[in-house]
């Protein structure tokens, strides 16, 4: 038994399963949940968080902006507020995003600013690092065709 997921955003779709997924991590408003074949129907928020899903043996990664996720019948429905490829990340840029971001946050807090869109950027930019790292902890990443609208 498999499941079947669809990333989209406003913008694009991001995934859509030609090939069968055995299980994915959703980083939900509370908590994280790991969803199999036969999962319980459910309508829930989605934190930002990287969504990992498991072929077989491969685990590749999705960094999630918040948004929300559906589930019914063996299909994953995710609407992501933005959402990247681990795989299409860039490291060296992604760190470099970090290290600007936080000069942000530094400089508004120094001058008595509202942080809140700093702080924002800085949970981004350590969210899109974490979805490159994701793939290595996870297990060895061999890239695959990439899914079709």
């Amino acid at each position: 038994m498999t499941l079947n997921l669809c990333v989209m955003t406003p913008k694009r779709i991001l995934w859509d399963s030609k090939v069968k997924v055995k299980e994915i991590i959703l980083s939900t408003e509370s908590g994280q949940i790991g969803v199999l074949p036969n999962h319980v129907p459910t309508v829930t928020g989605l934190d930002m968080g990287v969504l990992k899903i498991r072929l077989n043996e491969q685990w590749f990664t999705i960094a999630v902006m918040g948004g929300f996720a559906r589930i019914v019948n063996n299909e994953i429905m995710v609407f992501a507020h933005d959402a990247e490829r681990g795989s299409d990340i860039d490291p060296q840029e992604a760190q470099q995003t970090l290290q600007i971001a936080e000069d942000h946050l530094r400089k508004a807090k120094a001058e008595g600013e509202e942080t809140t869109e700093a702080d924002q950027a800085v949970k981004r930019a350590k969210l899109r690092i974490k979805a490159i790292h994701a793939i290595s902890v996870t297990s060895e990443y061999v890239q695959i065709e990439e899914p079709t609208a």
